[in-house]
């Protein structure tokens, strides 16, 4: 699999890792360009490469890991998405220093908004509702492995998600559709945050 990513901060550098060690490419890329993120790929190692936005957009599956305030112009004039498969792992912070705030979201998902932004997309909610601590800790603790939430519309691309979680080795917990599963794993959530394990 070829995954594109539209940041490379923490959530999308250790999914790329993670990516990586499976056998899969990952292009990564940022409002700066791909010049600023080629150490970052070398660093990656083999199969990791930097590109524009719009090219790492272009793949079949797309990671979105920006800040929530840059969402809207992260997806502005991307390539028409036609059905490819955008991975959102925002979290809705309208500050994350000193201190989180949440941004008032008018009772609308958070996924649901950014759906707004990508017509054409089919979103999975995925990789937001884990503390990058807990996921770079690895996903075994003893006799459980930890979960990650995953929800969706479209249920063949929450399976291939699903599955490339479940390759990471994490337990991976279907929440059912975007609106009321993207709602519960989203910061703000019942679920966001957790460190819950399912039997190993």
């Amino acid at each position: 699999m070829r995954i594109g990513t539209i940041g490379a901060g923490e959530v999308a550098l250790a999914v790329a890792r993670e990516a990586l060690a499976r056998g899969h490419e990952v292009v990564l890329s940022s409002r700066s360009g791909p010049g600023p993120l080629v150490d970052k790929a070398a660093q990656l190692g083999r199969g990791a490469s930097a590109a524009t936005v719009e090219e790492a957009a272009s793949l079949d599956y797309v990671l979105l890991a920006v800040p929530w305030k840059n969402v809207e112009a992260a997806l502005r004039g991307l390539p028409a998405w036609n059905g490819r498969v955008l991975i959102d792992a925002t979290n809705p912070f309208a500050e994350t220093s000193p201190k989180l705030v949440l941004a008032d979201l008018g009772g609308i998902g958070a996924s649901e908004i950014v759906a707004g932004f990508a017509p054409g997309a089919r979103i999975v909610k995925a990789f937001n509702s884990i503390r990058m601590a807990h996921f770079n800790e690895g996903p075994v603790n003893g006799q459980g492995k930890r979960v990650i939430f995953v929800s969706g519309d479209d249920e063949t691309s929450k399976r291939v998600v699903k599955d490339l979680i479940e390759s990471f080795g994490f337990g991976a917990i279907d929440l059912g559709g975007l609106v009321a599963g993207g709602r519960f794993q989203q910061a703000g959530g019942p679920l966001a945050g957790l460190d819950l394990f399912v039997a190993a």
